[in-house]
């Protein structure tokens, strides 16, 4: 299974903010990640809805990792911003297949794998070690000269 983009840069962006004790912004998340900024504004404001992140509005605002966030699995995530359409959507007339093909419910079965594999992963467990050092390393603000 291929995770669209939106839902890549939703577990980097939760990643990143997880690894951060500070807030960040959309604008530094963008940077950091090498992402456009628009596309980072929509995804944030997705994984605020879901709970993943907290957003603070005004000039000392910005983004952080939610309180309780990193108990939220990383199948929830993906769910959410995957849906729950099969793999591959069998229909009449486009498949002449259809009444007796196994494909397709093979093909349900290792998509339920995929997700119960991602259902064991905390978001909080992706920014153990080694990870994280790497992730902070990402959310440090680059120096300017």
């Amino acid at each position: 299974m291929k995770l669209n983009r939106s839902t890549d840069m939703a577990l980097r962006i939760a990643m990143v903010t997880a690894a951060s004790p500070a807030r960040t912004t959309v604008d530094e998340l963008a940077t950091r990640l090498a992402l456009p900024r628009s596309h980072v504004a929509k995804v944030v404001q997705r994984l605020q809805h879901l709970g993943v992140l907290v957003t603070i509005r005004g000039r000392s605002g910005g983004v952080a990792f939610a309180e309780h966030a990193g108990e939220l699995t990383v199948g929830q995530v993906v769910r959410a911003f995957e849906g729950d359409d099969e793999v591959v959507a069998c229909e009449q007339p486009v498949c002449p297949l259809i009444a007796g093909c196994r494909l397709r419910g093979q093909l349900r079965r290792a998509q339920a794998a995929f997700l119960a594999v991602l259902d064991g992963t905390r978001l909080g467990d992706l920014v153990d070690d080694p990870a994280g050092p790497v992730l902070l390393g990402l959310a440090t603000p680059a120096v300017r000269n």
